[in-house]
């Protein structure tokens, strides 16, 4: 998140703030570094497609409305979704409302939390959601969640 909100303020290319921030932060942790500059690259290329998802999901709310750090975060989520398969998706979103509970406003966690539940019912529904090995992992109640919705029972999750 740091890196995608260095390169979002800054201005700097993107190998400036993976030396920066992403190799300068996490000194001598090889796979962090190579997780978080795969992370950071792969949120880049799809920073365009994330924001179109989220703006679908946020009635009468213009992107540039929504918090730099929410939309950062959920250009995250979304990205790790749809392309890293090893990660289940219900981690994914607790990590997310996580920090925007730590570093973005009070409502930040729970607006996260509405949009990108809403964002995986209908990737796993659309059959955009790849998962494999421990990404598998909770995809079941997911869909337990969608079907509670959709027939109108409240959850409390």
């Amino acid at each position: 998140m740091q890196a995608l909100y260095a390169y979002e303020l800054g201005g700097d290319d993107a190998q400036h703030v993976i030396a920066t921030i992403i190799v300068e932060r996490l000194k001598g942790e090889t796979e962090s570094i190579r997780f978080a500059t795969s992370l950071f690259l792969r949120c880049l290329d799809l920073r365009e497609e994330a924001d179109e998802i989220v703006v679908r999901y946020t009635k009468n709310w213009e992107l540039s409305r929504i918090a730099l750090i929410d939309r950062i975060l959920m250009r995250v989520a979304i990205c790790e979704m749809l392309l890293f398969e090893d990660i289940p998706p219900k981690v994914t979103i607790n990590e997310a409302i996580e920090v925007a509970k730590r570093f973005s406003t009070a409502k930040s966690g729970q607006f996260i939390n509405g949009i990108l539940d809403a964002v995986l019912i209908d990737f796993q529904r659309d059959g955009r959601l790849k998962k494999s090995g421990t990404g598998l992992i909770g995809i079941e109640d997911i869909q337990k969640r969608a079907a509670r919705r959709d027939g109108g029972i409240a959850s409390k999750e």
